[in-house]
Order: C-alpha cells, then sequence, then structure tokens
C-alpha cells in the first residue's frame, strides 16, 4: 500500500439538511482540513440520523453515521485516523460521538481526537477575533447579537463565558445567547435594552446557517427578529455560519494539528 493511504481524516459534522449552507459551512470546514492533511484520506460523518435520513429520502444523498464512517476506513486498510469534529462545544454530540469513534480504539494502531471549537480560553480569544474581524466594525448604538444552540449539558455555561470575552476583549455592545439554553432571548433584550441599541445585528453562533437560523432567528413568526421588534429595535439579519468566517475555520485545522502533536 502507498506509504500515505493507511492515513484517514475523518470530519465529523451534526450535520443539515440546507443544501446551500453545508456547501459554504460544512464543505469549506472540510476542504480547509483536507488542505491541512493532504496526506491523509477525507471522510465524512454526521451525528444527526434524522438529517441523514431526510437527504437520503430528498435528494437521494447517503452520508455516513458514525458507526459507517469507522467501517469503512477500517475497510479501506485505515490504520492511524485523525478524527476532527466541527461541534461548536464538547456536548452531548461531541460526548456520543467520542464514545462511538473510541469503541475501534483496537480496531486502529492510532486514533487521535481533535477537540470541538471552544474548548480552552485560547480558543475564546481566538473565535472573538474571527468573528469581529469580518462583522465589526459596529456603530455605537449597534448590538450585534449571536445565537447559540445551547444544551442541557453542564458545558452550557460556554456561551455566557464566551459573552463575557467578547465584553472583556473591547466589543460591549456584542452579546450571545441561546435558543435552547441560559442566555435565553429574555436575558439578551435586557441585555441590549441596558446598553442603549437601537439597532439589532441577528448572526448565528452556530456551524451552519440552518433550520434554527433560517427559522428561530430570522423566521415570520416568534423569530429573535420579530421578538427584538416588537421591543422596538431596529432588525437586519446576517445568515452566516461560523463556517464561513476563515479564522474559525483555521481554528478547526489548528485543533486537529495539536491533537497529533499531544496525543503523539
Amino acid at each position: 500500500m502507498d506509504g500515505t493511504k493507511d492515513k484517514g481524516l475523518l470530519v465529523v459534522s451534526f450535520g443539515t439538511s440546507v443544501n446551500e449552507t453545508r456547501e459554504k459551512n460544512i464543505d469549506a470546514i472540510e476542504r480547509q482540513l483536507a488542505e491541512a492533511f493532504s496526506e491523509r484520506r477525507l471522510y465524512r460523518a454526521w451525528t444527526s440520523g434524522m438529517i441523514i435520513r431526510k437527504l437520503k429520502k430528498r435528494d437521494g444523498m447517503q452520508i455516513d453515521t458514525v458507526q459507517e464512517a469507522m467501517e469503512r476506513m477500517l475497510a479501506d486498510g485505515i490504520t492511524e485516523l485523525l478524527v476532527q469534529p466541527t461541534h461548536v462545544i464538547n456536548g452531548i454530540e461531541n460526548d456520543g460521538m467520542t464514545a462511538e469513534i473510541m469503541s475501534y480504539a483496537d480496531r486502529f494502531a492510532h486514533i487521535y481526537m481533535g477537540a470541538p471549537l471552544l474548548t480552552s480560553e485560547e480558543d475564546s480569544r481566538a473565535v472573538v477575533s474571527a468573528l469581529m474581524e469580518e462583522c465589526g466594525p459596529l456603530a455605537a448604538d449597534e448590538a450585534l447579537v449571536f445565537m447559540g444552540h445551547g444544551t442541557l449539558h453542564y458545558v452550557n455555561p460556554v456561551y455566557a463565558a464566551l459573552d463575557y470575552r467578547f465584553k472583556d476583549m473591547g466589543y460591549p455592545n456584542v452579546f450571545v445567547g441561546t435558543v435552547e439554553a441560559y442566555p435565553s432571548f429574555e436575558s439578551l433584550v435586557k441585555l441590549v435594552k441596558a446598553y442603549g441599541a437601537k439597532r439589532v445585528i441577528l448572526a448565528p453562533f452556530m456551524v451552519v446557517a440552518g433550520d434554527h437560523a433560517v427559522n428561530d432567528m430570522s423566521g415570520p413568526e416568534d423569530s429573535w427578529r420579530e421578538r427584538f421588534r416588537a421591543e422596538g429595535f431596529e432588525v437586519e439579519c446576517v445568515l452566516k455560519g461560523l463556517g464561513e468566517y476563515e479564522g474559525i475555520r483555521k481554528l478547526y485545522s489548528e485543533h486537529a494539528k495539536a491533537a497529533l502533536r499531544e496525543q503523539a
């Protein structure tokens, strides 16, 4: 076998049924990782079985589950595996993925595990810099509000910590909230009003600008856009997933490189 053909790179994402945002975000992250690790064969897996089934039925598109990808790589003769998730936090999806992959530990010579986007203090600083490099500068009467997913997992406070990090790095009018946990929309409204903003720019803090961004953030009914408008704010929505920011894509590559260095 060719010397490098036994090395694999598995990129694991939650997934999305919105093809346009998949191409701009998940595909873009995968391309950057493939370029950074050109000596490895690229594989893809998604953790959402519901989205995988939807794409197969709607588009005839086949996406591997984590288990299917692991079996595919074994069949292809992969012995050394580098795994990089595109997950934002070390939450439920990442825990489940890690457990599934490590159940194959005795079938590979080595498995290197890259970290999700927000894992360390350095990550939060890098994320703020990457986002504001493309989102700023803001006017004094504007507030930039990022919508994260949120989780019941104990790691959820990372969203509030990131909100604080923006302010600590000199961005008092940038806020981070979540759809399903804390900081909630109600908390954000109070904070944005206390700042004194007149105009709100909404953007997803999710890898893809998918269902939550289209419906919960910018939809015609009961969305964050409509609720901010009802509170008297002028609102603009930016449907741009995290994978569209160059600095975010680079950070995923850095996490994969760190995994090889630190776990060797």
